[in-house]
């Protein structure tokens, strides 16, 4: 690759990366605490090119000509400049997130048992993460959750024998590393229901439990007495469970 394609491809990536840090994009790849890093790394890089192009043409004028011109006379193949289709695709293109295809293909992401849980409203209906009732269900018993209304928001995925979920996938860094976390569904549910469709459930504990196929991880029931369709979330991904 020639120095004005590499010039131009550091440039195109730092300028996609800032474009993804200062909008909602960035949340398609990575987690929201990289969002600094992000916009950092983009700021480096386009100083990156500045930089090649000022040094560039601060060297050109140091050279005698006939050495200038012999320069010129190899040519670096036109096809590096394919490089910069994947950084306006970046741009241009919004990927999907990791949707219920992945998700029930994946084991669930409840692992690790927590050291505790912060303490929930005394009265009133609890509105909690897929993550956060996975965990106090599984690993807490329901203690806390028993006899309590609950609301929960997660899209659909169906397994093999077409058993609902409520899924959301979970972060360790990036989409890359994404992890599902299930919860089984049980009760009131719509006679038609899609895949991937993001729903509010409402529902109460139940001690009912399943294994996941994939890892053998637990998966706790939830019993709806609700739901409602609602729209996807800003951002599509929890923070992975990690105890």
């Amino acid at each position: 690759m020639n120095r004005q394609a590499q010039t131009v491809v550091l440039f195109l990536t730092g300028g996609a990366l800032l474009h993804a840090g200062f909008t909602d994009l960035y949340l398609r790849y990575v987690k929201a605490g990289l969002r600094p890093l992000l916009i950092g790394a983009g700021v480096v890089l386009i100083a990156a090119a500045v930089a090649t192009v000022w040094y560039e043409r601060r060297a050109r004028r140091q050279e005698p000509q006939q050495e200038s011109d012999e320069s010129h006379t190899h040519h670096e193949p036109r096809v590096s400049w394919l490089l910069v289709l994947p950084l306006l695709a970046l741009v241009l293109v919004a990927p999907p997130a990791a949707g219920s295809y992945t998700a029930m293909r994946t084991g669930t992401a409840l692992q690790e048992q927590p050291w505790g849980y912060p303490d929930l409203p005394a009265d009133g209906t609890l509105r909690l993460s897929v993550a956060d009732y996975a965990g106090r269900a599984v690993y807490d018993k329901g203690r806390a959750l028993a006899g309590r209304p609950l609301k929960v928001t997660g899209f659909l995925a169906f397994d093999g024998s077409g058993a609902p979920y409520l899924v959301r996938m979970a972060l360790n860094c990036c989409a890359a590393d994404a992890q599902p976390v299930k919860i089984a569904l049980t009760g009131e549910l719509p006679a038609v229901l899609q895949p991937d469709t993001w729903i509010e459930v409402t529902g109460t504990y139940t001690p009912k439990r399943a294994k996941d196929p994939l890892n053998g991880t637990a998966v706790p029931y939830l019993h709806v007495t609700a739901t409602k369709p609602v729209e996807a979330p800003q951002d599509p991904y929890d923070e992975a469970w990690n105890g």
